[in-house]
């Protein structure tokens, strides 16, 4: 019975042990300098745009941090959505622009994502895009309409 009681006592400080050293390990690789990338909106809302209307907007963004900020992918959902972004290092208290065009030659809703990945302390951040893409509207004049002239 000593024996078991001593393996169970022996294992509980092995793991309590174990448990602190990574629990110091992870705070120590936290790097407090790391740069942070701050979004001035984080969700674009077209509202409602005409059939082939302009679908662009701009995301503008801040390194907060204490060390430059490499955007590292912007990738969207869908192919209907198209990122750009700066591929320089945003150096500490600078801004810059994620320029993204969504194509409206679809009909209806507009909710899509934009994932931006970068070496900030927060590495993944989803922007958003929603609205409403119109019906193109209907010509009221008729196809074939005729003019009248005079005939010799």
């Amino acid at each position: 019975m000593k024996r078991v009681t001593l393996f169970f006592l022996a294992t509980f400080v092995a793991f309590a042990v174990f448990a602190q050293n990574t629990a110091e390990t992870t705070m120590a690789d936290e790097n407090l300098n790391a740069p942070e990338i701050s979004f001035d909106k984080t969700v674009h809302d077209y509202g409602t745009v005409p059939y082939q209307g302009d679908g662009k907007c701009e995301f503008k963004f801040t390194n907060t941090g204490k060390e430059p900020l490499i955007l590292t992918n912007v990738r969207s959902s869908c192919g209907c959505t198209v990122p750009k972004w700066p591929r320089e290092p945003i150096l500490p208290g600078q801004s810059d622009i994620i320029n993204v065009e969504y194509k409206t030659n679809r009909i209806g809703k507009i909710n899509k994502t934009i994932t931006v990945q970068s070496n900030a302390k927060t590495s993944s951040l989803v922007l958003r895009i929603q609205g409403q893409v119109l019906k193109p509207e209907e010509s009221t004049a008729p196809e074939n309409a005729k003019t009248l002239g005079t005939s010799k």
